[in-house]
Formats: structure tokens, sequence, C-alpha cells
């Protein structure tokens, strides 16, 4: 691989770290998301679905990455990530070739194995990306990619399926062999990123690697703020979830069955609302300012979320205006998280840290609230059909939403007060 370039700003630098992220990040969802667009017809299992079967053992492997990623990627080497990444990827999609050879329902083994090593990925990326002056633009790729790839790399999945016959166990490996040029090149892009300059330090803080010791301190000092935004992120995985792996059938009652386009030009029209929103929040360099903006960026996205599903269930907004709009106030909140959220908390506080920790944590419950929905959802409210089930959903993730980013506002308002921090902006050490 090339020695990466030597600046840290200018538009080829720009470029390249949008491009790296998206690419990869991209990839990683085509070893992963094209199941979802599977419908596994007539296949049932110890009284589940097998479809239900096999999302569950997935989204379980990628629960436990999670957890596993608190400590490895927190505490992991820049010269590591590369290598990281092949290989984590590389483990998925020969799971994938064993779950498309052993037969069901014995094959959902496979299927933990392949969400196993992906749930590390994010993190891995996004640490090629933080603590630079212009982080939340540098990560437009990582949120293009997580609104739109699912959609765009299913419904290549439902492509090979409707129109090549392909079967519904082979699709998911093959869209991953589709992929991987793409998947190798964004890696390749990855590595000739160069590390933050001290100017990024000094706007940003400088990240690093943490130890257990530092894992526990961070915590501790900020155990509640963590608790908030991580139900806050919990639950707009847990409704994400439900949307993204169920978003075949979803379309289908609302009367687009076998309109596989449906599935990316929505997520698209979405992305473009986010970026818009996320765009304005570049140029704010006052942490403090854009810290405090993300946390009002979650409420008024609970309130879209809540509120256009009321007027879709009162027959006031058109099924795919209600898509694109829940989507939107969904993914507003979500994308927030990933490219400014957890970075401006870091850069606000000035904690020797890294992104990666907090967004394991959020993650790993918001997985595990995911596999506990899901259940749920098989055996105590089976009779109700997908649509009306992520209707209720979508009421609850938005109150939630709205509620604990209250809670989170007033939390950190009294956490500067305490620590003097809305004057006082001197680094804090873990001595």
């Amino acid at each position: 691989m090339n020695a990466p370039i030597s600046k840290t700003n200018g538009t080829l630098f720009n470029l390249l770290c949008i491009a790296a992220a998206l690419l990869t990040y991209m990839s990683m969802y085509a070893f992963r998301k094209p199941l979802s667009a599977a419908m596994f017809e007539g296949l049932t299992y110890w009284g589940l679905d097998f479809k239900i079967i096999a999302i569950i053992s997935q989204v379980i492997g990628y629960t436990c990455s999670k957890f596993l990623g608190i400590k490895i990627v927190s505490g992991m080497q820049p010269k590591e990530r590369i290598a990281y990444i092949l290989g984590l990827v590389g483990i998925a999609w020969v799971a994938l070739l064993l779950f498309a050879l052993v037969p069901p329902p014995y094959n959902v083994v496979c299927l933990v194995v392949n969400g196993l090593p992906l749930g590390m990925i994010f993190g891995i990326v996004i640490s090629f990306l933080e603590g630079r002056r212009n982080t939340e633009l540098l990560s437009a790729g990582l949120c293009i990619s997580f609104i739109t790839a699912s959609g765009i790399t299913k419904a290549v999945g439902k492509f090979l399926i409707v129109h090549l016959g392909v079967s519904d166990f082979w699709m998911p490996f093959l869209v991953g062999l589709i992929f991987l040029p793409v998947l190798l090149l964004g890696v390749w892009l990855l590595g000739k990123i160069p590390p933050p300059s001290e100017e990024d330090k000094q706007l940003r803080s400088e990240r690093a690697p943490m130890t257990a010791h530092e894992r526990a301190r961070f915590f501790h000092s900020f155990s509640w703020g963590i608790i908030f935004s991580t139900l806050i992120y919990a639950t707009l995985t847990v409704y994400r979830d439900l949307r993204d792996n169920f978003a075949v059938e979803l379309w289908a009652q609302l009367g687009y069955e076998d309109n596989a386009g449906i599935l990316a030009v929505s997520e698209i029209c979405i992305a473009i609302l986010v970026l818009s929103i996320i765009a304005s929040m570049i140029r704010v360099i006052n942490n403090r300012i854009a810290f405090y903006s993300n946390i009002i960026i979650f409420f008024f996205g609970g309130l879209v979320l809540f509120g256009s599903t009321w007027l879709f269930s009162e027959g006031a907004l058109a099924p795919v205006l209600w898509m694109v709009f829940s989507g939107f106030g969904l993914y507003l909140c979500y994308a927030c998280f990933h490219t400014m959220f957890f970075e401006r908390w870091i850069a606000l506080f000035r904690y020797r840290s890294n992104i990666s920790f907090l967004i394991c944590i959020s993650d790993s419950f918001g997985y595990l609230g995911s596999v506990g929905v899901l259940l749920y959802k098989n055996f105590f409210t089976r009779e109700l059909d997908w649509l009306s089930f992520i209707t209720h959903a979508a009421y609850i993730a938005g109150g939630v939403i709205v509620l604990f980013s209250l809670f989170l506002y007033l939390y950190f308002q009294y956490k500067e007060r305490k620590e003097g921090l809305i004057v006082k902006r001197k680094a804090l050490s873990f001595s």
C-alpha cells in the first residue's frame, strides 16, 4: 500500500476520507444486510418463521461483536486497523458461504458467525476520521452509507432473486462477491489517510487507544450521560432494525411488492434530507454550541418520527411520504450520533479517549434490544402484521427519544456547572 498523503486538510484530503469511509462501510453492509431481502417463504422451525430465526441469529452475533468491540476496538492501535477490517469481513464472507452449503435450520449458526466480526467495523472505520477539525464533513461518507447502503445492497439481493433466479440461501454470499472489489478499494483508500495534525488535536483533543482503567474512569465521570444517550441510541437502533430488516414486508403491505427500486430510492431521498441538516453543522467551530445543537436535533427527530406516524395513521400522509419522513426523523438522530454527538462530546470535555468506546457501548445495548423486540413480536404479538407492529414501535420510539433528549440536555448542563467547564477548557487527566 502506498504511503498516506501528507496534508490533513484541503479538497483532496476531504474527498479521500469521504470516499474511503463510504466505500468501506457500504461494502460491509453487502456482507450483512442482503439477508433481509430474502423471504424464506414456507420455512418454519420451532414455531418460528425461518427469516425471524435467521435475523435473530445474525443480530446475536452482531450484538456480541459490539460488546467485544468495547475492549478490542477502543484499545486498537492505528497500525492494526486495516488488517482487522480485511480479516473480520473475510470471516463474515466465509460464514455466508457456509450458510448456503449447510442445510437449514442448522445453517443459522453460520449467521451468528457472520454477525460476530462485522459489528466492529464501524468503530474501526470511524477511528480513521475522528478527532479532526472537520470530522463531521469527513464522516459524511459514513452517514450516506448507513442510510443508503442497506437499501442498495438489499435491492441487489432482491434483483438476484427476482430476475436471475438465485436462491434465498446463495444470494447473500453472491452479493458479498459483487461488492468485494469495492471493499478492497475502500480499504486501500483508508490506508492513505494520515493521522490528525497538531492543529486537529488542539481543536478536538487527542484521540488514543483506551486502557481498561481509562474506560472505567470515563464511564464513572459521565455515567448518566452515557445511560441517557445509550437509551436514545438503543431506541433508534431497535426501530431502525425493525424498519430495515422487514422493509420488504413493509413495502409489500404498503402496495409496493416486487418493486426492488423503492428500497433504494426512498433511502436516497432520506440521505439527501439528513445530509442537508448535517451540512449546516459542519461550520460550527464552537464545540459547546455544536454539542447542545445535537441534543436539540435528537428532540426534533423524535418529534418528526412521532408526528409523521400519527399523520399516516390518520390517513393524512401517503405511505411513501410516511416512510420518507419517519426515516428522516430516525436517521437524522442516528446520523448525528455517528458524525457529531460523540465527536463533540469528547472535544468539549477534552478527555483522552475515542469515539469507538462510546459507539460500542451504545451499539451493544441497541442490538441487544433488537433481539428482545424480535422475540417479543414473534411470541407475544404474532397476530400483528409488520405494518401495525412497526407503526406502534414508531410511536414508542418517538416518545422515548423526545423524553430522554430532555434528560440528556439537563444532565450535561448540570455536568458543566458542576465541573466549571462553561468557562474552563483545561484538559482533564486520568491520573
